[in-house]
């Protein structure tokens, strides 16, 4: 069989190899096998390199966001926002009548939102910084005021927001309170009325009242049948 195959290689071979000798010998077999060890080096080396490789990916970033229509509000005992205040304000300030704050507020928050006091208005015994309560009546520069809370009257509006008294006020015993319930005299117009019975002594008729700055003739029209002397 070896013979067959020795006689295949040489007919197959080209003319100028046949009968060379094919034995590299043991230098040769040497350097053949650092060639082979190099070769195989080098594959080994570029298949590393080329190998694949795990890719980090880093976790996504969770933004926890406010529900739409979520008030900025202290939360309530379930976890809810608490719900806004409801209070009145009245006296000697600005722009009195209902205003709506935030859970939470302070005096001095409800006074900011009609405005502010009027100039030369004694605030030392208002507790300004005193939280809210809803439903809450805040007086101020108002003489014998009571600085603490106090509610609403029936209906939600405050004194002096146009109500008409129950019966017919007597200008020259009326307190400032008292024409402050009738429609269209404030805390202000009720302090005027009240100079000008001091200054005056008394009224002698309800149509004194025009001298009254601040009534003409439409208001003392209005009020006529609602004071008596």
């Amino acid at each position: 069989m070896a013979a067959r195959w020795e006689r295949v290689v040489e007919r197959w071979s080209p003319v100028g190899l046949r009968g060379a000798r094919t034995d590299p010998g043991r230098r040769g077999a040497a350097a053949l096998t650092v060639v082979a060890m190099f070769a195989a080096l080098t594959v080994g080396v570029l298949l590393w390199r080329d190998r694949p490789r795990p890719e980090s990916i880093a976790a996504p970033t969770v933004v926890a966001s406010a529900a739409p229509g979520a008030s900025s509000g202290p939360a309530g005992p379930t976890g809810a926002p608490a719900p806004d205040l409801v209070v009145a304000v009245t006296g000697r300030v600005r722009k009195p009548g209902v205003v709506t704050v935030r859970a939470g507020s302070r005096v001095i928050d409800a006074l900011r939102a009609v405005g502010g006091p009027l100039p030369g208005v004694d605030l030392a015994l208002l507790d300004l910084a005193r939280k809210l309560a809803d439903g809450e009546l805040v007086v101020v520069g108002l003489p014998g005021a009571a600085p603490g809370p106090g509610p609403l009257p029936p209906g939600g509006a405050p004194p002096g927001a146009g109500g008409p008294s129950t019966g017919p006020v007597d200008l020259n015993t009326a307190t400032q309170a008292d024409l402050d319930t009738l429609p269209g005299v404030g805390p202000v117009l009720a302090q005027r009325i009240l100079d000008w019975r001091t200054e005056h002594g008394r009224f002698d008729s309800v149509d004194q009242l025009g001298e009254v700055p601040g009534i003409g003739e439409s208001r003392l029209a209005q009020l006529r049948d609602l004071v008596r002397v």
